[in-house]
């Protein structure tokens, strides 16, 4: 693999790891009136202070069918910014992915 396929394959993991749990699972939580983790942190912190960290996790489980179900991200935004130009370290939910629930990787 070249040095630009994998740069290519990388941006599209970036991608596929802001929608969380796919386009239709934001949607839903929009029309709910709420927003995705992503948003939430965005909201919280100064204007282009975050940086994700871990955004590329994946849970380890293999039972129930869940080796065929890998979203990166596994189910929780973390990262540090700044609020007020202070540095904070946060971590968001995402019920977009497994409504949220608690994975071993994500516990980590």
């Amino acid at each position: 693999m070249s040095i630009q396929e994998k740069i290519e394959r990388l941006r599209q993991m970036k991608f596929e790891s802001s929608l969380g749990g796919g386009e239709t699972r934001i949607q839903r939580q929009h029309a709910q009136g709420k927003l995705t983790a992503r948003e939430r942190v965005e909201l919280l912190l100064d204007k282009g202070s975050f940086v994700e960290l871990d955004r590329f996790v994946t849970h380890r489980s293999h039972d129930f069918g869940m080796d065929e179900q890998r979203i990166l991200g596994d189910g929780v935004v973390t990262g540090y910014g700044t609020i007020d130009r202070r540095l904070v370290y946060v971590y968001s939910q995402d019920f977009t992915v497994f409504g949220g629930s608690l994975s071993e990787a994500h516990a980590e």
